[in-house]
């Protein structure tokens, strides 16, 4: 990957949540938006911009206003991204952020059975083995 296109996903990604961050005049478009990841494509003609809706719960309504939003949101990003021709923009929900939270929350709930197991007594830790002479 080159730099000038490293350089120009890092520029979409700014923008496209600077862009966001104002607001869309979109009544379906709620909750906290936040770009992900931006693929530019080889040819500069496509970036594929990645982003997660919380809550869930207006995920799958929010993302439709955002999809129908992508004339408005590659015209205002055009104000902000100095490229002589800017790529057509097309957004896919990204559920990293859900699922690297479920994981979260499953390491926090083992720790705390653990540290439940210690206080009753029911754990006890390993006896720690000598080395080999």
């Amino acid at each position: 990957m080159s730099i000038r296109i490293q350089r120009l996903e890092s520029a979409i990604m700014k923008g496209v949540q600077q862009v966001l961050a104002r607001g869309l005049n979109d009544p379906r478009v709620r909750g906290l938006i936040t770009v992900t990841s931006v693929r530019v494509t080889s040819d500069l003609a496509e970036a594929h911009i990645g982003v997660s809706i919380l809550p869930e719960s207006a995920a799958s309504l929010s993302f439709h206003g955002v999809e129908s939003s992508a004339k408005h949101i590659r015209h205002e990003l055009s104000k902000l991204v100095d490229t002589r021709q800017l790529p057509a923009l097309r957004f896919f929900l990204d559920s990293s952020l859900k699922k690297q939270a479920e994981v979260l929350r499953a390491i926090d709930e083992a720790a705390g059975d653990l540290q439940k197991r210690r206080d009753e007594g029911k754990f006890k830790e390993p006896e720690p083995e000598d080395p080999a002479p």
